[in-house]
């Protein structure tokens, strides 16, 4: 399928231009890659991600307003997981310059003041097994110290583990009838009515990452972006020439950049999703690029009378249909993934959105332009 036949487009005349603003562009986001404004997560930054699942639908805005008047002087990040009506977010939380550890006992007593049953109950949305297992051997409802044979902490363990089961099934325990549903003795229920409670909310995962950890995370994603830019060049010096590869080189650069700038500007966090995306733009642009360069070779054969700009400018318009359909394609899919996948994919599909576009842009206006001014200097040296 042809999008566009029989173009013939100056690309090449255009270069003078778009080169300048992609120059003023790239400027820009180092000027803000350098001023650090670069919303760092908690991979590489190290603090502590909580996923909370609550009994009702949260209110965003009142768990910040929490957060706040509970002494967070960096308030943590709050995002919904998963769609509308879910009642699971995501807290993130950053370390503090006087803590090297994770904030997750802070997290946990501000929802609990909110959300909990009081200091003086067990919660069973919130304890461990062993707690649990603990609090049933104290009170010894079904008297199993005076049953001869059978260890009483080995019984309530077994009776805490059903318990457990079902909140991680479920991911929250909401009423009491899902409690006595299950095998459980009429006494080890009255006990746990009378001296225990559900809360509001429970503790699906936690995870911390110390300083030391986010910074080692931070040296190997950039380092495997470095990798991947020079690993791509190599690749096409080989399979090409340097010309090529010196082009394919400075388009790299310039759409890692750019979209870095753009991450920047939006606030969204860089962590290590975003280091596969910026890995996956580095790909898709120099796919577009190769086919590109592919094309120049073979019509730098068939065309020896024209200049070399003039077999680019052909070059560029028979590929164009090819890499319009590719491209737009692609962000159909991207655009897709950015309105729809959440919040958790937001970041890492903007990535992609913003390499598909600019790694088009970069291929026709950034490593053509540069490989036709390395062939004028070396005539220039020749």
């Amino acid at each position: 399928m042809d999008l566009l036949t029989n173009t013939n487009i100056d690309f090449m005349g255009l270069r003078r231009f778009l080169i300048p603003l992609s120059a003023v562009l790239v400027g820009i986001s180092i000027v803000l890659l350098l001023t650090g404004s670069l919303n760092m997560g908690i991979d590489f930054a190290g603090g502590t991600q909580m996923i909370v699942r609550f009994r009702d639908d949260p209110e965003i805005d009142e768990i910040r307003d929490l957060f706040s008047a509970g002494g967070f002087d960096d308030p943590p990040t709050i995002q919904r997981f998963g769609e509308v009506g879910d009642r699971e977010l995501i807290i993130r939380t950053r370390l503090t310059e006087d803590s090297e550890e994770g904030s997750q006992g802070r997290v946990t007593a501000v929802l609990e003041g909110r959300f909990g049953s009081g200091p003086s109950q067990l919660e069973l949305n919130l304890q461990g097994q062993g707690a649990l297992a603990a609090f049933l051997l104290q009170r010894d409802p079904d008297s199993q110290r005076a049953v001869i044979g059978e260890d009483p902490a080995e019984y309530y363990d077994a009776v805490a583990a059903s318990i457990m089961d079902l909140r991680r099934q479920q991911g929250l325990i909401a009423s009491w009838a899902e409690i006595e549903a299950l095998d459980l003795s009429p006494d080890v229920l009255a006990a746990l009515r009378a001296d225990a409670s559900l809360g509001g909310f429970s503790i699906l995962s936690a995870e911390n990452v110390g300083p030391q950890i986010g910074s080692e995370l931070r040296r190997k994603g950039i380092l495997a972006i470095l990798f991947s830019l020079v690993g791509m060049t190599a690749y096409i010096w080989i399979r090409f020439e340097l010309r090529f590869g010196l082009g394919a080189l400075v388009a790299l650069v310039h759409d890692v950049l750019i979209a870095l700038g753009l991450y920047v500007v939006l606030g969204y966090e860089f962590n290590l999703t975003t280091i596969a995306a910026f890995l996956t733009l580095v790909g898709y642009s120099v796919n577009d690029s190769v086919v590109i360069f592919d094309r120049v070779r073979e019509n730098r054969r068939q065309i020896r009378r024209e200049s070399f700009a003039a077999v680019i400018n052909t070059s560029l318009n028979q590929t164009l249909s090819r890499t319009l359909l590719t491209s737009g394609t692609t962000l159909l899919a991207l655009t897709t993934m950015f309105l729809f996948g959440g919040d958790v994919l937001r970041g890492f599909s903007f990535v992609l959105m913003t390499g598909v576009i600019v790694g088009t842009y970069s291929s026709i206006f950034v490593a053509s332009p540069v490989v036709l001014a390395w062939e004028r200097f070396q005539g220039r040296q020749r």
